[in-house]
């Protein structure tokens, strides 16, 4: 059998003895999966929560394959509507191997669901008839029988969860993605806990991969100095997947055979690979820290933008710090750090994230003058579930149609910005400019909506005249542009309106583009 060229899929670990790291997590999914052997537990479904690369997905399915199970895989990079879902769910159910013995006992078939974090949409379900359609159509051929997107696979998946026959195993990213961050996300978490179990995955150790490493080079035959393979340790934060890659890279073309401390901090310098650690692992690694040197570093790595990353620590610092000097101090450089973030709509300072990243680091860390302690809780801040902009669905439906993105995009990039144009205690607020909301072919309510201002205030009954008063002028002015130009001498031709199946149900959100599988 001809090797896979990608070192990530070539030394996969086939079997539980080659992984590392995250003992204590293999030993649940084992025992969970144990329990199926006899019957069903009473929870059907695992939920793998980690960063990229730490092994979610090679676990379950390395376990799997020492049972001598099938594994029935979707992830990212399929189109993951309910028609998808029903299709795993129905091969994992009649999934046979082909020299299946009818006399041995049946195997079971784990159904592995990988990035569901990225699965977009609410919990409305699609009728069966449409699913039915969809499973047994040609997408190419037939595209208003498909379903476009995510539609109803949030609904499906929870479906699957309460009827299934056979072990489900979902993994993520971030819990919250799941969930969704509107004002209905602990009502889907909830109706989830019903059916799943949830396992927290964390980032390798250097010991780990140390390890792997070791066997990676040995594996494909290639010398290296020990002090190589420290570097290797010190120089990545934890990410297997990147660890076998950055190896593949850097021995790819090697002089002599040999992997040398100085070709991998070369390595390391030139890549500067853009690291990303889920927020909570992140915090609890940056609240320990007393240097601000790393600090800083640990702060570049944590996946969110200056601005939100500022009020997950402001959120934090008043439940973690005991100390009211320490609280003080952190508050007092946060101002700092929250007037450096002011310069980005004010002026070009382009350096204002920089420093509002690194003065938010300092406030997180060094400025708490008594080290905590034991495992450390921080909390997802409630008031950016609260602030977070909702808008009009119109608002959202009229965006994601003009922009040719879904809704989910729509709210999270382009709403915001929008509202801070329109909002008076905005920097660059003006909700009496009209100009933008009408080009965007907004009504005067939604206009209205997007300024904060409450409907029963004067003000707001005062604007939404003025809005309407302007669009007025506007349509006056395209229907006297129309009425300038010369009718077409071509006879009109009637034709008649056909709803398609697709336009006679109710928009849903569509999922993000195809993104890459986890592979460890």
């Amino acid at each position: 059998m001809r090797q896979a060229s990608d070192w990530t899929e070539r030394h996969r670990p086939r079997s539980e003895q080659m992984l590392e790291g995250n003992e204590v997590q293999r030993r649940k999914i084992r025992a969970w999966l144990d329990e199926w052997q006899t019957g069903a537990p009473k929870k059907r479904g695992l939920l793998l929560i980690g960063p990229p690369g730490v092994g979610k997905t090679t676990v379950a399915r390395a376990v799997a394959e020492d049972m001598g199970w099938n594994v029935v895989e979707l992830n990212a990079s399929d189109a993951r509507n309910a028609a998808a879902i029903r299709k795993a769910a129905t091969s994992g159910a009649t999934h046979r191997s082909l020299f299946h013995d009818p006399s041995a006992p049946p195997s079971r078939t784990l159904i592995l669901l990988d990035e569901v974090d990225h699965l977009s949409g609410g919990l409305r379900e699609v009728s069966q008839a449409r699913i039915e359609k969809a499973m047994t159509s040609n997408e190419q051929q037939d595209g208003n029988v498909a379903l476009r997107g995510d539609s109803g696979g949030k609904a499906e998946l929870l479906n699957l969860l309460s009827q299934t026959k056979q072990p489900v195993i979902l993994a993520c990213n971030e819990e919250m993605g799941l969930w969704g961050r509107n004002s209905s996300w602990r009502s889907t978490r909830d109706r989830f806990g019903k059916y799943i179990i949830k396992i927290n995955f964390v980032r390798a150790n250097d010991e780990a991969l140390r390890r792997i490493a070791r066997r990676v080079l040995r594996e494909e035959g290639i010398e290296f100095e020990d002090s190589a393979i420290d570097a290797l340790a010190t120089t990545n934060h934890g990410d297997l997947r990147a660890l076998v890659r950055d190896l593949q890279v850097m021995t790819t073309g090697l002089h002599d055979n040999l992997l040398t401390s100085q070709l991998v901090h070369s390595h390391a310098e030139a890549s500067q690979r853009d690291v990303s650690v889920e927020i909570f692992p992140g915090l609890d690694n940056l609240y320990r820290t007393r240097q601000s040197e790393e600090a800083v570093k640990l702060t570049r790595t944590i996946d969110k933008d200056p601005s939100e990353f500022l009020n997950w620590v402001h959120w934090n610092n008043a439940s973690l710090f005991t100390d009211a000097g320490s609280i003080r101090q952190g508050s007092s450089t946060m101002v700092q750090a929250d007037k450096m973030m002011m310069g980005r709509y004010l002026n070009t300072a382009h350096r204002s994230t920089y420093w509002t990243q690194h003065l938010t680091s300092l406030s997180a860390s060094v400025a708490n003058r008594v080290p905590l302690q034991g495992r450390i809780y921080p909390s997802y801040p409630h008031f950016l579930r609260r602030s977070a902009p909702k808008g009009r669905p119109s608002i959202v439906e009229k965006l994601a149609e003009l922009s040719g993105t879904n809704k989910a995009v729509t709210r999270e990039d382009f709403l915001l910005p929008l509202m801070l144009l329109s909002q008076e205690d905005s920097p660059l607020g003006d909700p009496t400019n009209f100009d933008l909301s009408i080009s965007l072919g907004l009504s005067a309510e939604e206009h209205a909506s997007l300024t904060g201002l409450p409907m029963s205030r004067r003000s707001t009954k005062d604007l939404i005249k003025a809005y309407n008063e302007r669009l007025n002028v506007e349509e006056e002015k395209i229907a006297a542009s129309k009425a300038s130009i010369p009718a077409p001498s071509t006879p009109s031709v009637k034709v008649a309106a056909v709803t398609t199946e697709e336009e006679k149900q109710p928009d849903e959100d569509q999922g993000p583009g195809p993104g890459q599988a986890t592979l460890f």
